[in-house]
């Protein structure tokens, strides 16, 4: 579980207790949020996520071990006064079959909110983040428990990153004199109901008018940059190009974004290996009209035929590097080159959006 320690006031202090298979370390959110803090801990058993971590922060201690291995004295002295966490999000989905606190992977989050009231020091504020269906959890549930138990106040919303799904977030703060906002209810961003598919209202691909509606709004919204401003420029960019198995199974799926568009749908440690709801890919031939390709396909008898139009296109998954752009990290970030692709793909999905966390601090700390 990705656990973040502040200490100290003026100068913050964060120790980053679990990279959680991520290469996210909340030094890369603190400038973007205007916060000048010093990471004190970094604690994680992947030893991927810890080679990039290693890489990027050489500075940081770093401990590999589990976050309920650590005994309530250790806590004691980091001194820290905000904790940031982000507990295993399996638990609280379909794929993870909803088993909330009975799955042990939620073992560290409920071993961090039984030791929190046995601390010396409680820490002033307190930051989680999680995926949609957490707000309706168990696990939830011991966290309000213990946080009135505990004396905060706290508020919880629901943000939607551009480039990533939806995420239920608290804040709590010890010392804050206003009423708790949203503390019996969660405050959610709206969005568009997904809509089964019927016929009547597909458009080309597998597509109905309310997610083409939805597309088209995302991409008018001027305040949202384009996909062209996160893009580099690279020699080898055809080992990127979607292979001609997948374009041929899988097209009718796929989310396609062009560099003009100012959307893309959430990226997944499954990226570049699992084709639907694991992220977009991007057109790269823009002479072609995508809409175009898509109706005539259906027209086309043989298989190279199909190919031969799909290509036209030019489709090509984003390179790590461009999915840390759109993900907010700093081109200071980098990958040590022994890192594979798809070794890269999954701990960008097991990411958190970096400008998402800076806004969190900016509210939290505020």
């Amino acid at each position: 579980m990705p656990l973040v320690l502040i200490g100290p006031h003026v100068r913050w202090s964060l120790s980053h207790l679990a990279c959680g298979e991520s290469c996210v370390n909340p030094w890369t959110a603190t400038p973007e949020a205007g916060i000048s803090a010093q990471v004190v801990a970094a604690i994680d058993i992947n030893t991927t996520a810890n080679q990039i971590y290693k890489h990027n922060f050489p500075d940081t201690p770093l401990w590999n071990k589990t976050i309920e291995g650590i005994p309530l004295d250790d806590f004691n002295k980091l001194c820290f006064d905000v904790i940031l966490m982000s507990p295993p999000c399996q638990p609280f989905t379909r794929l993870g079959l909803y088993r909330d606190v009975t799955d042990p992977r939620t073992k560290s989050f409920l071993y961090i909110l039984q030791l929190l009231p046995r601390l010396h020091q409680l820490p002033r504020f307190i930051l989680l983040e999680n995926v949609k269906g957490f707000e309706n959890s168990s696990a939830r549930q011991h966290l309000v428990e213990m946080l009135s138990k505990c004396g905060y106040t706290y508020k919880e919303v629901m943000v939607s990153p551009t480039s990533n799904s939806d995420s239920s977030v608290l804040i709590a703060d010890k010392e804050s004199s206003e009423e708790a906002e949203g503390s019996d209810a969660l405050s959610v961003v709206p969005c568009l109901p997904k809509e089964k598919h019927s016929e009547a209202n597909v458009l080309y691909k597998l597509e109905t008018t309310n997610e083409a509606l939805r597309k088209m709004n995302q991409n008018i919204d001027l305040s949202v940059r384009q996909v062209q401003d996160f893009l580099e420029a690279e020699e080898n960019i055809d080992q990127y190009l979607i292979p001609h198995k997948t374009l041929l199974r899988y097209a009718l799926i796929l989310d396609i974004v062009t560099p003009l568009c100012r959307r893309s749908v959430c990226f997944t440690k499954g990226y570049g290996r699992y084709v639907e709801g694991t992220g977009s890919v991007l057109q790269s031939c823009m002479e072609t009209k995508m809409e175009s390709v898509f109706q005539h396909l259906n027209q086309c008898s043989e298989k190279e035929e199909k190919l031969q139009l799909l290509q036209k296109l030019k489709l090509r998954y984003f390179t790590p590097r461009e999915v840390a752009n759109m993900m907010g990290f700093p081109k200071t970030f980098s990958f040590p080159a022994h890192i594979s692709t798809q070794q890269r793909y999954k701990v960008l999905g097991n990411s958190l959006n970096v400008v998402l966390v800076a806004s969190l601090l900016r509210e939290l700390i505020s």
